[in-house]
């Protein structure tokens, strides 16, 4: 990872930390929640060394990037956080589509970038979580009470500083490192006072002590309220994204996801993904690509398989434009 450049650039009001290394087409590599631009750092080297220019950001409020002040999470929206990615595309891709990959919340902001600017992507990997959506009937957070409940983590997320103070309660490292090695397909739940359970934490070979490090490191500095802010925002985003009821996602997606992530195992998704309705509000999905025995944290467990696949998706739209040249 030595070979990872790190700048910090000005876009739209905050400081932005992206990584990058590579020289060719543009990849951009969005996170989710607890994580950073480190959670790429496999497929970085990958696209790198086969002839793109990788770039990852930390998304608003994450890592080395800034986010509002006061932990407000009014500033954590879909539109607020895109705003950020098509800034910095303004800046190193000007004039130019890129392709796209995200996961967990970096899949939700890359579908959000799709539906807005599909001017600025050329094709989408995502991974994780399904496009979904706008019910114009319900906000979300009274749908996952009524559905999972109270000790649901989003729910148990919407509180500002109260989960916070239970994780800090918990200990950094530990947060990580239970949240990282999930496995339970089921809905998770964090009982109010006490989150995880006492069974101590056995890091899968793909998550060393060296990974488990970096992570903690920022998130000590930081805090988790950046990446929290994202899940309070939800209702907020149901309000703003009225206008894009009924629209579709417009971009060539392939779409990966493993058969023990809990997003994949939520009501009614597999049916949603492998029966049509998925394929309905993403026209242009061309590969649905489910894995077996993989949890959620797909990239970092299985990267060989997932570099791979983002490789041969996106060497197919290089290879008709050198086709076309």
């Amino acid at each position: 990872m030595e070979k990872v450049e790190h700048k910090t650039m000005r876009v739209n009001g905050i400081n932005m930390h992206i990584a990058e290394m590579g020289q060719g087409p543009i990849v951009l590599f969005l996170h989710g929640f607890p994580e950073l631009w480190y959670s790429w750092r496999h497929q970085m080297l990958f696209m790198a060394a086969h002839g793109y220019r990788v770039v990852a950001p930390d998304l608003r409020g994450f890592g080395d990037t800034t986010g509002a002040p006061k932990g407000d999470f009014t500033k954590f929206t879909t539109l607020h956080v895109v705003g950020d990615l098509v800034e910095l595309l303004n800046i190193i891709a000007p004039d130019r589509k890129v392709f796209l990959v995200g996961h967990d919340w970096g899949a939700v902001m890359a579908w959000a970038l799709c539906l807005y600017r599909p001017d600025k992507i050329k094709a989408l990997v995502n991974m994780s979580v399904p496009y979904n959506p706008r019910n114009p009937i319900i906000r979300p957070i009274v749908a996952m009470r009524a559905i999972y409940g109270d000790e649901y983590y989003i729910i148990r997320f919407q509180e500002p500083g109260e989960i916070e103070a239970e994780f800090a309660q918990t200990g950094t490292k530990t947060v990580l490192e239970k949240m990282l090695t999930i496995r339970d397909p089921e809905p998770l739940k964090m009982p109010k006072g006490k989150p995880f359970d006492d069974s101590p934490v056995i890091l899968p070979p793909w998550l060393t002590e060296e990974d488990v490090d970096y992570y903690a490191t920022k998130y000590e500095h930081t805090g988790f309220t950046g990446g929290l802010n994202y899940y309070r925002a939800l209702d907020l985003n149901w309000e703003l994204t009225a206008p894009w009821t009924g629209a579709k996602i417009e971009v060539p997606v392939k779409f990966i996801v493993g058969d023990l992530d809990l997003t994949y195992n939520l009501v009614g998704v597999k049916d949603y993904i492998n029966k049509g309705g998925f394929k309905k509000n993403v026209p242009l999905l061309e590969d649905v690509v489910i894995l077996k025995g993989v949890a959620h944290f797909l990239q970092q467990e299985k990267p060989d398989e997932v570099n791979e696949h983002i490789h041969v998706f996106f060497q197919s739209f290089s290879s008709s434009e050198t086709s076309a040249s």
